[in-house]
């Protein structure tokens, strides 16, 4: 008889209970660790990666510069001390040199090794949700879009600053940082723009998210620069081929 494709699914410690025998004599019973697999699993679809990153883990990270080398030590080091740690990373660096490579790395660890809950958006994503919570056919409220990013054990903001700097985007992000700095709820942010004075002409995080903001940034994350060359630009355009 040939088994059905839902029999190969079922799990062979507990036969799809959900519960493992532990002892035959007893007939002592625990969780079975299926349980906990199929719940990491959910956790790791919820969290929002891209389809582009789902791959990125610190193992695939190949530093070619000495600030990457210390940026992934950095993440290892975050990792080991998980969840005795306070602060949260900041990457800071030019297009293409790794940044969202290892938030995203860090974020796949915290939820699969960790077992806590993790979500990854890109800023200007999530303005776009909260924007259009507003629709009045919306099945979205602006609550339901801000509850996950407020209350996720890691958030990964991608592209910090990307957005036009207006009033209503400073108070969004001045809402969700000042939440999560007050719930003391670890956050990991990436940004192309420079810290401190940029070169003539050039805007930096601080013109992006205003002095206040970056001064809360001071007391939630320890700075990580990373440079380098642009990745897809110097290996990427090298290895196509038609």
């Amino acid at each position: 008889m040939n088994m059905s494709e839902n029999d190969q699914d079922v799990c062979p410690r507990c036969g799809g209970s959900g519960w493992e025998r532990i002892d035959d004599a007893t007939i002592s019973v625990r969780r079975c660790r299926c349980l906990d697999s199929a719940r990491t699993g959910r956790m790791l679809g919820e969290a929002r990666i891209p389809k582009r990153y789902e791959h990125c883990d610190l193992d695939s990270y190949l530093p070619g510069d000495p600030t990457q080398k210390k940026a992934k030590a950095d993440v290892a080091r975050f990792l080991e001390k998980y969840p005795l740690i306070d602060i949260g990373l900041l990457f800071l660096g030019p297009c293409g040199v790794g940044k969202t490579h290892l938030a995203v790395s860090l974020l796949k660890h915290i939820i699969l090794e960790k077992g806590d809950s993790g979500l990854f958006y890109d800023f200007r994503d999530l303005l776009r949700e909260i924007q259009g919570s507003w629709n009045s056919v919306s099945q979205a409220s602006e609550l339901e879009v801000l509850r996950p990013v407020l209350t996720a054990d890691v958030l990964v903001l991608d592209e910090l600053g990307a957005n036009k700097p207006t009033e209503w985007v400073r108070d969004t992000i001045a809402h969700i940082i000042n939440c999560r700095y007050n719930d003391r709820k670890l956050t990991v942010f990436t940004s192309n723009y420079p810290d401190g004075a940029g070169r003539a002409g050039e805007e930096t995080l601080t013109d992006r998210i205003g002095v206040r903001l970056r001064s809360r940034l001071y007391e939630m994350c320890k700075v990580v620069e990373v440079k380098g060359k642009d990745f897809r630009h110097e290996i990427k355009q090298a290895n196509y081929r038609f």
